[in-house]
């Protein structure tokens, strides 16, 4: 069969009707037809005001029942030109000479102002926005700039904070509770694509997906050695908008957008870094410049990236161990080291919690908190031990 082929070729043939049958049924549907427009004008139209919403009381069986319309895009344009101003371009200037003279833009990213005593505020961007900048300035509204000071940065969670000083900025971005956003509900991303050209560009979305677990590779050797949970959205994100905004409805910063899956194949996919976990991240870099996290003392590899020919021959494990994290160097004064661990010891346990590789395990670490106690499962030439280790803050030699 030819699904090209027009449909009317293929309908049934319906029974003949006289004229004055037309005629009665014309009628009709003109009368009822006029009936509903003068019901239903008023709710489409927003009243005779042009009113954003309008709440009519109905009755239903015994009930009162208030019915509110709303008029969505209103409540959209409201929100943005209220929050619009507190994102802001950030620019990232690096010398190019020996004498420090001639400096240029290495690149531009988005930042949001969360908050302002005086003349000074606070800016929160990504890492990578800011990496390897040796001056930094802000692009406001209306397009001046002003030199921006580095406070303090975690490539980790891929979140800097900035610190500016100067009577220009007025508006100031309010975090939302991330953990409350549903997937469906509607969010708008505000930021810079393709560079402060397209300043202040927004765009709207719904949240695609909570809690999404990337990996990143926040070292550089070409191995995950981390899980970013994020926000997923499908709101535009393009180069520019990292560090920018991820807000809801009521104009509430649920996230800082990072990153974007970026494939032939792939549409749609931005990611967001929740307003839970930039929180204390921004409050830690406030204080001590740093985010200061526990510890073990030791480099580390995958068991599953080592040849399985070492797991019996070298590491004497019994065949039934296949995950773990396997120590590849300790520092004896660490608290992994001073809590008796040592080189090719297979950790498979941390906390009462199975560890399936260093990812795993640095995960259940940086849930804790400096100074807890935690059990530490492992094997040491095919025996099966346990050590309690306290964990410590890491020198700044040792980061």
């Amino acid at each position: 069969m030819d699904y090209n082929r027009d449909d009317e070729q293929y309908a049934p043939e319906q029974p003949r009707r006289s004229k004055r049958g037309y005629f009665l049924s014309s009628l009709i549907g003109v009368i009822v037809g006029a009936a509903l427009m003068a019901l239903l004008l008023p709710y489409w139209t927003g009243g005779d005001h042009g009113e954003s919403s309008k709440s009519t009381n109905q009755r239903i069986g015994s009930e009162q029942v208030k019915t509110v319309n709303v008029n969505v895009n209103d409540a959209v344009t409201n929100m943005v030109s209220r929050v619009s101003d507190s994102v802001v371009g950030v620019l990232n200037i690096q010398k190019t000479d020996i004498w420090g003279e001639g400096g240029g833009e290495a690149g531009s990213g988005s930042g949001v102002i969360y908050k302002k005593n005086g003349n000074t505020s606070y800016i929160v961007t990504n890492h990578h926005v800011i990496e390897g900048a040796t001056e930094i300035e802000i692009s406001l509204k209306d397009d001046s700039r002003v030199p921006a000071e580095l406070i303090g940065s975690d490539r980790l969670m891929d979140l800097a904070v900035l610190k500016v000083k100067t009577d220009k900025i007025k508006s100031v971005a309010q975090f939302g509770n991330s953990d409350q956003v549903k997937v469906g509900e509607p969010v708008i991303a505000i930021g810079n694509p393709l560079g402060l050209e397209f300043a202040g560009s927004v765009t709207q979305g719904i949240i695609s997906g909570t809690e999404r677990a990337v990996p990143v590779d926040s070292n550089g050797d070409g191995q995950p050695d981390w899980n970013a949970e994020v926000l997923q959205t499908d709101a535009a994100i393009n180069p520019g908008n990292s560090g920018g905004a991820l807000m809801d409805i009521s104009g509430k910063v649920v996230g800082i957008n990072s990153m974007k899956i970026a494939e032939s194949a792939v549409e749609g996919i931005g990611l967001s870094i929740p307003s839970k976990l930039v929180i204390p991240v921004i409050q830690d870099l406030e204080k001590y410049g740093e985010v200061r996290r526990p510890f073990l003392g030791i480099e580390m590899k995958s068991l599953t990236d080592i040849a399985s020919y070492h797991w019996s021959q070298t590491l004497k494990l019994p065949k039934g161990v296949k995950t773990g994290a396997v120590i590849m160097g300790v520092d004896a004064f660490s608290p992994a080291g001073k809590a008796g661990l040592k080189k090719l010891d297979v950790i498979t346990g941390f906390d009462g919690h199975k560890v399936n590789d260093i990812v795993d395990l640095r995960e259940r670490l940086y849930r804790k908190k400096i100074g807890d106690r935690v059990n530490i499962t492992f094997y040491r030439s095919g025996k099966k031990k346990s050590a309690e280790v306290k964990l410590t803050e890491a020198d700044r030699l040792q980061r």
